[in-house]
């Protein structure tokens, strides 16, 4: 006890009296004072004391399906300091194969009696066929919760998206006016959602550009370089000359395909990745890419997180943010014939 006490006391900087004062329900310690114990209580792991459990603490879970992908790392120190700034910490939790799932890691996050949680990115609320119980024991017990890039069907959380639709529009466009008329898309698994949006987009742009998408012409992967690879090269095999990917690590797999193939990128093959996710100007060739903009996407999900902790009514829907197509080096006119 005397050892928890000094942790708190360093952490919090007051006296190990003061947290005595809070740990025992006792006055004469500010409301501010008092809610920094009990967050470095959190913080360091420690159980509150049973008639304080009743109470949220300032934390607030980030849940990311991976770092590998630079644009999850970049949500999260967008999130993480939006957050700071409103007195939360953030608690990250990442999925790895074979360790915490995410229902896993919704149980602990009710365990620390968090003040809300943040979805980002490809979780199992971006797969329609995936579970979605935790979802429903979050909503069933009011936690505040802020989606980022897909919304569950039949739960109204509140959720913040690049529009897909519109990414795609860009990327097609750029690539029929460079005289592309084969164009093939990368895509995440079937049940993803943006995917899902982003297939729709595809075969209405085709459409409207009088040329209808053939099935031959999309390919599913996991998203990792690799898959982006073993997909594209099943694209190459049937003639196309432009692939838009719906991730930048899917693009860099599509080059790598192209150049295994002994086929030039640009000028016999065009590439288009999604994210703009960091040093995607430092490849060869720098890839064009349609960016998400993640610093607004990130704030506004905090904001809408924060608003809802501070007991304000938020609607339920998606709010949808603009995306940026990026032109570099990875993209240029058709070849001839």
């Amino acid at each position: 006890m005397t050892r928890r006490l000094a942790q708190v006391a360093k952490k919090v900087g007051v006296s190990e009296a003061t947290v005595s004062r809070v740990l025992n329900g006792k006055p004469g310690v500010s409301d501010a004072t008092r809610q920094s114990v009990l967050t470095a209580l959190d913080v360091l792991g420690y159980e509150r004391p049973t008639q304080l459990r009743g109470e949220r603490a300032r934390l607030v879970g980030l849940v990311l399906p991976e770092l590998q992908n630079p644009i999850f790392p970049l949500f999260a120190e967008v999130i993480g300091g939006a957050l700071a700034q409103q007195g939360l910490t953030p608690v990250l939790c990442t999925q790895t194969k074979g360790g915490v799932s995410e229902a896993d890691y919704v149980e602990l996050l009710l365990q620390q009696h968090v003040s809300g949680v943040v979805f980002a990115g490809g979780g199992l609320f971006a797969q329609a066929d995936a579970p979605h119980d935790h979802y429903r024991q979050l909503a069933e017990r009011r936690i505040p919760v802020v989606l980022i890039n897909a919304p569950i069907e039949g739960l109204d959380f509140p959720c913040v998206s690049c529009d897909d639709a519109v990414a795609v529009e860009q990327a097609w466009r750029h690539l029929t006016l460079l005289g592309h008329e084969r164009i093939g898309v990368v895509l995440g698994p079937g049940d993803h959602i943006p995917s899902r949006r982003k297939l729709a987009a595809a075969r209405a742009a085709a459409q409207a550009a009088g040329r209808p998408l053939p099935d031959e012409y999309v390919e599913r992967s996991m998203f990792s370089l690799e898959g982006g690879q073993a997909a594209t090269n099943r694209l190459l095999a049937r003639g196309v000359t432009g692939v838009i990917c719906a991730s930048d690590p899917l693009a860099l797999g599509a080059i790598r395909a192209a150049r295994r193939r002994g086929l030039a990128v640009p000028e016999q093959v065009s590439v288009v990745g999604y994210d703009d996710s960091a040093f995607m100007n430092c490849t060869e060739p720098p890839l064009t890419t349609v960016r998400q903009p993640v610093e607004a996407m990130g704030r506004a999900a905090v904001d809408l997180l924060c608003a809802q902790i501070q007991g304000s009514e938020v609607q339920p829907g998606e709010l949808l943010f603009e995306p940026e197509l990026v032109v570099r080096g990875s993209t240029t006119q058709a070849p001839r014939g």
